[in-house]
């Protein structure tokens, strides 16, 4: 069985809960602040893991606790921390998560090491075979995004590309992707941009995912924290994806991660010590 290798990003969450968000100009008082874990790659890893599947992160952090402290964390959860690197000119990644009363969120992210990701890590991904599933969200610059992809395909590994947050990568490079994974706002701006992905697959919060002809629907539940759910869903898919689950079986399981994932606050469930 092959591995989802995920090339992405990791942040270090900071949550302010309210009652509701801020208009613009406006000032609201928050509960008291927490500090959780998050970025899309670091989540997405953790729910291929807990998929069980081999997941391995490529990624890296700031020379600091918060970063020491995250890759201890994703050991813990059985990811391959291996490809991680540390950096000395730049913080760990930072997101600062708004969430109202209602579970819904508003997300600032601050890169740090992310951003300096670069063409020379895509050798971290030269033992990719055919086997595995290459999954990236749109968290680092975006041309090695681009580039990551290319090289995963031309080693024989199934892409899988979250395009979230939203932005515009090339034609070519969406055709090499299988699925490229959207919530409904990215699907309305993909369709504004005029860009045709051939293998689309579309997150519909409570009413499921579609991937082509196919929908699946959501278990029923009453969300705590909407923070990271799309993550649990790409991660579990491209485990069930690599496992070799057919698109049926895949997006059911992948749904399920993600209701499951909105019953706990923050983007991770806790440590399975914890």
């Amino acid at each position: 069985m092959g591995r989802v290798i995920v090339f992405g990003s990791l942040s270090q969450d900071l949550h302010l809960p309210m009652q509701r968000h801020p208009r613009t100009g406006e000032t609201v008082m928050s509960g008291d602040i927490e500090y959780r874990f998050g970025g899309k790659g670091a989540n997405q890893a953790v729910a291929a893991a807990r998929a069980g599947v081999g997941s391995v992160f490529v990624g890296k952090v700031g020379d600091d606790p918060q970063g020491r402290e995250y890759v201890e964390r994703l050991r813990i959860f059985g990811v391959d921390t291996s490809q991680m690197e540390i950096v000395e000119d730049a913080p760990t990644g930072t997101a600062i998560i708004y969430n109202d009363k209602d579970g819904e969120n508003m997300i600032v992210v601050a890169p740090g090491a992310n951003h300096r990701m670069g063409m020379a890590d895509l050798d971290r991904l030269d033992d990719l075979t055919g086997e595995d599933v290459l999954l990236m969200p749109l968290e680092l610059p975006l041309d090695v995004v681009a580039a990551a992809a290319w090289r995963g395909h031309e080693r024989g590994a199934r892409v899988m590309l979250n395009l979230a947050p939203f932005a515009e990568l090339p034609a070519d490079v969406l055709a090499l992707c299988d699925p490229v994974v959207v919530n409904e706002h990215e699907a309305d701006l993909l369709a504004q941009a005029g860009l045709e992905v051939p293998e689309l697959l579309t997150t519909l919060g409570a009413e499921g995912a579609r991937w082509g002809d196919l929908t699946v629907p959501a278990t029923p539940v009453t969300p705590v924290d909407t923070t990271g759910a799309g993550d649990a869903f790409c991660g579990t898919l491209a485990a069930a994806l690599c496992r070799g689950a057919d698109r049926a079986a895949a997006l059911a399981e992948a749904a399920e991660a993600a209701s499951a994932n909105v019953l706990h606050h923050g983007a991770q469930p806790p440590l399975p010590a914890e």
